[in-house]
């Protein structure tokens, strides 16, 4: 009993800490994002956003294809050998090798699709991002099988930091989409020397090739990558379709308002997810204590999420009008719209992690598939209707389909409907009723920074003082963790 209290203790202690480091990762890479991002938005056109926002779909399917989901598979192992890592590296080169072959010869078809030529020349440099990523992809696997979540935003912040600069400088120098282009391949080549550098004591590949894990993991990992193909396509089909459908200004604005909501629900949800699939696996033969876990995620994920997100809606307006500027007014309506689908986005993550720790890959599977058929029938309907429309229509399904998504948790961890929403809604109609407070208190102040100012210090305290009247334990251990580290 007392090995298994130590344990215990152990764990909760590693999750803890991931989740510190975790918060700290996202929190400051987002900080960092949102300072590189203004920058470059004010130097940069909508056009510009948009050229290289409609490669993103390419260069993650490919750098889905190249990592094959041996991540967690690698993760989902219980004892990881250095063979086991050393298959996943040298898979993961070779892999790569030949689909940036393809893509390359792809280029002049990419250009055709979206009627701008200069994407042919754009296309080839931006795919050696996930070319570079391959070499970095199991030294990856290594540090989140092992929690090394300090480790990660060491490396993440350092990539990002030199990356933006490098980023910034060009762009100030007339250099337009090629700015974004460089930074991109540039934060992956960083980020791949970092992690080289904290793990190559621990493990590092060799010469000695054998590739019997792959053939081991393949079962599992192959439903991971159709799934994170799925995934993949299912966060950039509206740009795709844009793309194709309407000029490239268009494509640049709701890639804008895409990218500052995506930095706000990545910034909960990497906090989160550098945890999730570790901690859930480890308890995975424990339903009772799993479901018990899970809920605690849930309740912490809600705790962060809706105030966040409902609050970047409410002072979307002055937000981006004060930092961006006015040549951004036309993806302030869709950045609203998007952040409150963003709230939701985190349990989505929560219920992909519980799903994948408990070796269930192909309820992951399939229930991406479906999601992302559907959508995809959704926006084709819609589209005709104008890019608001289609990205209102886009939102309110991600968020319906959370039900698919419980339903199979309950199937997994007997966890109930009437569970799920006691934890999370208190926490979502708090931030709802904060957020119009808020807007009431504050819509006839007539400067946008002082509106800004305002509805921020106004909303946060309201929240803060909510949660400290109903007694919210989530907060009073969030307040206890950061005393001890203190």
């Amino acid at each position: 009993k007392r090995n298994s209290e130590t344990m215990t203790e152990s764990l909760k202690e590693k999750t803890a800490k991931g989740l510190f480091w975790g918060a700290v990762n996202s929190g400051t890479i987002q900080m960092l994002n949102l300072v590189f991002g203004i920058v470059l938005a004010k130097q940069l056109s909508p056009g510009d956003y948009g050229v290289v926002g409609v490669l993103t779909i390419f260069t993650l399917i490919a750098g889905n294809l190249q990592s094959s989901g041996f991540t967690q598979g690698l993760t989902n192992i219980k004892n990881p050998t250095a063979n086991d890592y050393n298959a996943v590296f040298w898979f993961n080169i070779i892999a790569s090798s030949i689909l940036y072959v393809i893509l390359f010869f792809s280029a002049p078809l990419i250009a055709w699709y979206f009627h701008s030529p200069v994407l042919t020349k754009l296309s080839r440099f931006v795919f050696l991002a996930f070319f570079l990523s391959s070499f970095g992809i199991a030294h990856h696997a290594y540090m989140f099988k092992n929690i090394m979540a300090k480790e990660r935003t060491m490396t993440g912040l350092i990539a990002l930091s030199l990356s933006g600069i490098c980023g910034v400088v060009m762009a100030c120098n007339g250099m337009a989409y090629w700015s974004l282009a460089w930074q991109s391949v540039l934060f992956v080549f960083i980020q791949n020397i970092c992690r080289y550098y904290y793990t190559f004591r621990k493990w590092h590949p060799t010469f000695h090739i054998d590739f019997s894990p792959i053939r081991r993991m393949f079962s599992f990992s192959v439903k991971i990558l159709i799934t994170s193909i799925v995934n993949t396509i299912n966060g950039n089909v509206l740009t795709f379709i844009i793309g194709h459908k309407f000029p490239m200004a268009a494509v640049g604005n709701f890639t804008q308002a895409n990218k500052w909501n995506t930095m706000a629900y990545s910034t909960i949800s990497g906090t989160i997810d550098q945890v999730a699939q570790p901690v859930l696996a480890q308890i995975a033969d424990d339903s009772e204590r799993e479901k018990r876990v899970f809920r605690k995620l849930m309740r912490f994920t809600a705790f962060l999420s809706f105030p966040a997100m409902f609050g970047l809606s409410l002072v979307s307006n002055e937000f981006i009008l004060l930092t961006i500027g006015e040549k951004w007014t036309d993806c302030i309506p869709l950045l609203q719209v998007l952040c409150v689908g963003g709230a939701f986005f985190s349990f989505n993550t929560m219920y992909q992690q519980l799903a994948i720790s408990g070796g269930r890959s192909d309820i992951y599977m399939w229930c991406n598939i479906a999601q992302i058929v559907m959508q995809i029938l959704l926006i084709l309907l819609t589209c005709s209707y104008g890019i608001y429309v289609m990205v209102v229509a886009y939102t309110l399904f991600t968020v319906l389909w959370l039900a698919v998504w419980q339903w199979q948790a309950h199937r997994l961890i007997g966890i109930r409907i009437a569970e799920v929403l006691a934890d999370t809604m208190p926490f979502m109609l708090s931030a709802a009723a904060v957020m119009v407070v808020t807007h009431l208190a504050t819509r006839a102040i007539p400067s946008l920074a002082l509106l800004l100012l305002s509805r921020i210090v106004i909303a946060s305290l309201l929240y803060l003082a909510i949660m400290k009247i109903a007694k919210v334990e989530i907060l009073n251990e969030c307040l206890r963790f950061v005393r001890k580290k203190k």
